[in-house]
């Protein structure tokens, strides 16, 4: 059975970001600007349907799908791609898996308590950000 996700999510920390996005080919100003943000997350899960936002002072980001159904994601606020995107429960924790121009591209998000997780997967490249939900 699934954790229920929803709520608002504060930035807490980051790690290795930056090589993260260069090995999706984000230009160094682009990479310098989004290592700086601080984003929120903010999560709806409604039955099989989830919405997931992130927030920032630079670009938001909406990511709308039901869990288990492969979809077309238009990742061009992030990185200019298209890719084939299903996002799954692995016991607690939502995997998200990323088909298109960069191979083992993906996610996971798990939550300890008040505190979610994220690790962001490309090409052999991972990093990780930590957030807690806002009261």
């Amino acid at each position: 059975m699934s954790r229920d996700y929803t709520g608002t999510f504060q930035f807490v920390e980051q790690e290795n970001l930056d090589a993260y996005l260069k090995a999706l080919d984000i230009n160094v100003a682009l990479r310098t600007i989004v290592c700086c943000l601080s984003p929120a997350k903010e999560i709806v899960l409604t039955g099989n349907h989830m919405v997931i936002k992130t927030v920032t002072t630079f670009r938001n980001y909406v990511m709308e799908f039901d869990i288990g159904v492969e979809f077309e994601e238009d990742l061009g606020p992030v990185d200019g791609r298209k890719c084939q995107t299903t996002v799954s429960w692995d016991g607690d924790q939502l995997v998200c898996t990323q088909k298109g121009e960069k191979r083992d591209r993906g996610w996971t998000h798990w939550l300890e308590g008040d505190i979610l997780h994220l690790e962001m997967r490309v090409e052999g490249v991972t990093a990780k950000q930590v957030f807690r939900r806002k009261k």
